[in-house]
């Protein structure tokens, strides 16, 4: 055992035990184009596997963010790995790219094999979803840098698409019909501001029953949250930390049959910045987002963060994804179309609005 390095703070034989807890999980995600398991030193994938004519990568690289901190609070880690490959593949998708590959990396200030293990083997959940393979990652134990019982995740993606559908916006035009994809919540951003809401602010915790908060229905989200992050309040119902703590939606599979067809125009992943921000990154110059903001139920946490941090309900948009977690630009004539494929997708999706014509120096995206 290197001694010296252990007395510096860093345990390689954690670090072996990591690498043999995370297989069974590195296994699950196996797609066609795997060449390599994990132990090497780079990941290896087979282009050629897939049969693209003109195949064009598409790559994507994001963190979790502050939403660790709620994770670590509430002692609930494997979620936070379905997180990281979501922030990733759904930025992959909004060019028309299937996910094919992805690589984690965690950084602590302490290696604990079975917090990494919950970690990791929630990245895999995200990447079966995704239907991406995880290749390789790292594992950095950095004392000093961080808290013993501190760590931070980021992740990195790679898909394909055939260069003719590429899907990035251009033939977007005035009148085509924007879509909703319903998200799961809060998702991965804006959470500096949702705890300074609800934990500074409101003086709530992650514990927090949701039947003490008017925002919620509790058995509406008991029906909700159960099933998905386990339910452990105060009087035996959902907490607020099910609701935080529920993973960003994965659009990879449901955007499928519609990329298929050719039938999408453009699309925005609803992250930080929110509507206002990400909406104009598929709109050409000179045009606008017309968005009915009743067309959708916003979810009452987003009513809870507003209310307790008194944030002025326009810039709500301007931050979070409001319920919305994609956004999809499509032709008139193929509304419907688009439509019925999310249905049988088992897709909740809402007509949102249109592109119009922007009015000289006016706003990218009207709310109204």
């Amino acid at each position: 055992m290197p001694e010296a390095y252990e007395q510096a703070g860093v345990s390689v034989e954690a670090g072996y035990e990591v690498v043999h807890r995370i297989k069974s999980d590195v296994e699950r995600t196996k797609r066609p184009g795997v060449v390599s398991g994990i132990g090497g030193f780079g990941g290896l994938f087979a282009l050629n596997e897939l049969n693209y004519r003109e195949p064009v990568l598409v790559s994507g690289t994001d963190g979790v963010g502050t939403k660790l901190m709620v994770a670590k609070a509430a002692h609930r880690h494997r979620t936070i790995g379905v997180d990281c490959v979501a922030m990733c593949v759904n930025d992959i998708i909004a060019q028309g790219a299937q996910p094919l590959f992805f690589l984690d990396y965690v950084a602590c200030g302490k290696n604990d094999p079975a917090l990494l293990e919950q970690v990791v083997a929630g990245v895999a959940d995200g990447c079966i979803q995704a239907q991406s393979a995880l290749i390789g990652g790292e594992t950095a134990e950095m004392p000093g840098m961080y808290a013993p019982d501190e760590y931070d995740l980021a992740g990195f993606a790679v898909g394909v698409v055939e260069k003719a559908a590429i899907v990035d916006g251009s033939t977007v035009q005035e009148g085509d019909t924007l879509i909703g994809l319903e998200s799961t919540g809060v998702h991965s951003n804006g959470f500096s501001l949702v705890r300074r809401a609800l934990f500074d602010q409101a003086g709530y915790t992650v514990d927090t029953p949701l039947s003490d908060l008017a925002e919620f229905d509790a058995t509406d989200a008991s029906k909700r949250h159960a099933s998905v992050t386990g339910v452990d309040g105060k009087d035996g119902g959902p907490a607020l930390k099910d609701v935080l703590l529920t993973p960003t939606k994965i659009y990879v599979k449901a955007l499928q049959p519609l990329l298929a067809e050719g039938i999408v125009k453009g699309m925005a992943h609803i992250t930080g910045g929110g509507f206002i921000e990400n909406i104009p990154r598929m709109l050409p110059h000179g045009l606008s987002a017309h968005i009915t903001c009743d067309a959708w139920t916003i979810p009452p946490i987003f009513n809870l963060i507003e209310r307790a941090g008194a944030v002025d309900h326009a810039q709500m948009y301007n931050v979070f994804n409001m319920g919305i977690g994609m956004v999809l630009a499509v032709a008139p004539e193929s509304t419907e179309r688009a439509l019925a494929l999310l249905v049988n997708q088992h897709e909740a999706a809402h007509v949102i609005g249109s592109v119009v014509s922007q009015p000289s120096s006016g706003p990218r995206v009207v709310l109204a």
